[in-house]
């Protein structure tokens, strides 16, 4: 089975790449963040002509997350419990979406930005991870033996390996110890990172801004993983990051990462 996490940074500019993607890579399901229209405006049926069930929560031409699958999709929930919303009035963005495929609970994510150290925008994304860590380890503590994946765009760089220049992020956000402390948070509720050990850095990024050349530069940030429970980690054979899927014309500027199960 193989599991595929893509920020591709609006689908209805990508859809074409997102579905030569597919059909290259034998990709059996696809967390989707950034969708970046209304539920309405999803372009489902090249998806499921193609024999992929889709689930999507989009509410506006920010955000959405979606999720693509072959194998199977039941059981689909939109946020997860305790889930914070953002704004006046506060609502619940379309951040989370969640189904079981082939056995399998996925959960495609693309968690808040932050904007600035200082921007109240960063307390909601430390809320938000906290309350995700919270929902992972009710989970787990409830279902030990699910096999749980939680994959996207964390905007978040775990590691000082994960950027190409520590210097260049000083006081910025992505790589702050608050947001750090909060990964290691949700890696702690009883996860794995299950890309890491098949990708080793430095050097490994899944972003690169679509500005200063960062790409031909390799000046990047390794901000999409995909985190599983003990029972889905046992099960992982093989990892890698698309980086192909950067180059070209209309590419977004997150790289596919794909993980491959037992």
């Amino acid at each position: 089975m193989r599991l595929a996490t893509w920020n591709v940074n609006s689908i209805r500019a990508r859809i074409d790449r997102v579905m030569a993607f597919l059909e290259r890579h034998d990709v059996d399901v696809l967390a989707i963040q950034e969708t970046k229209c209304r539920d309405d405006q999803f372009p489902y049926l090249l998806l499921e002509s193609a024999g992929y069930e889709v689930a999507h929560v989009g509410h506006s031409q920010w955000n959405g997350v979606a999720i693509a699958s072959r194998v199977g999709l039941a059981d689909v929930e939109a946020g997860f419990d305790g889930m914070p919303g953002w704004g006046d009035p506060v609502d619940p963005e379309a951040r989370a979406l969640s189904a079981v495929c082939q056995g399998v609970r996925v959960v495609s994510l693309y968690v808040p930005n932050g904007r600035t150290l200082e921007d109240p925008h960063m307390a909601y994304k430390l809320d938000w991870l906290g309350r995700l860590a919270e929902y992972t380890a009710g989970r787990l503590a409830a279902a030990p033996e699910e096999a749980l994946v939680l994959m996207g765009d964390w905007n978040i760089a775990p590691l000082d390996e994960d950027v190409w220049s520590m210097a260049y992020y000083e006081n910025k956000t992505h790589v702050s110890e608050p947001e750090r402390a909060a990964f290691r948070a949700v890696l702690d509720a009883g996860l794995t990172d299950l890309t890491r050990e098949h990708t080793p850095g430095p050097g490994v990024y899944t972003y690169w801004d679509y500005t200063r050349l960062a790409f031909p530069k390799r000046r990047g940030m390794r901000i999409d993983f995909a985190l599983g429970s003990p029972a889905l980690a046992e099960r992982v054979t093989h990892a890698f990051i698309d980086r192909e899927e950067r180059k070209g014309k209309g590419a977004s500027d997150h790289a596919p990462v794909v993980i491959d199960l037992a």
